[in-house]
């Protein structure tokens, strides 16, 4: 988990949002490899391990499929320049290294990433069971897998998504979730903006 995430974590406990401290284990650079991150709230603490912060066992199956041109991706999402995060979830944290290497200066975070995922200097990586662990409306864009195109991951996105900014799926025929207009659909890919 790259150190600057911190501060964007939010508990998953159902209590008005706090940010997480962070206790740091082993580091390599920027990046936090062990350690926990501890709610000041409800004082619930979430390990590090090998760079991924776990906030409980994700449910659901084991992501498939190949990953979405990054090119195509990189405009759905319409990342033109450098600065803040974009949020991948489930099966679309595969396409973390493509847009990755078209993309410098944003960095991503993977939820609930294929097993085979590793965090790296772009890539941070979470688990948490059903929620996206962090504050509202601070992504510039949102990509999900087509096995987490559905609730409630639909509403999870829509809430850390900036206004007027992307939300992806990777499976078409959605109802556009409330908060979100609809923009295009084809090749397996559906696209909606935040109001």
């Amino acid at each position: 988990m790259h150190i600057e995430l911190t501060e964007m974590l939010r508990c998953i406990a159902p209590h008005p949002p706090a940010a997480l401290v962070l206790s740091t284990g082993a580091m390599r650079g920027r990046r936090v490899l062990s350690g926990l991150v501890g709610c000041p709230v409800c004082r619930r603490e979430y390990p590090i391990v090998d760079g991924v912060v776990d906030f409980g066992a994700a449910s659901g199956p084991e992501p498939a499929g190949a990953p979405t041109d990054p090119g195509a991706l990189q405009a759905l999402v319409d990342l033109s320049g450098p600065g803040g995060l974009v949020v991948l979830v489930g099966g679309a944290v595969r396409d973390a290294p493509g847009l990755a290497a078209r993309i410098e200066g944003v960095h991503l975070v993977g939820v609930n990433p294929p097993a085979a995922a590793r965090e790296s200097g772009a890539l941070s990586l979470l688990r948490a069971p059903g929620c996206i662990p962090l504050g509202s409306a601070l992504a510039r864009g949102v990509v999900l897998g087509a096995e987490v195109a559905a609730a409630p991951w639909l509403a999870e996105g829509v809430r850390v998504l900036l206004p007027g900014r992307r939300l992806v799926a990777e499976r078409e025929g959605l109802e556009p979730p409330a908060g979100i207009r609809f923009l295009a659909a084809g090749d397996g890919l559906w696209v909606g903006e935040k109001a």
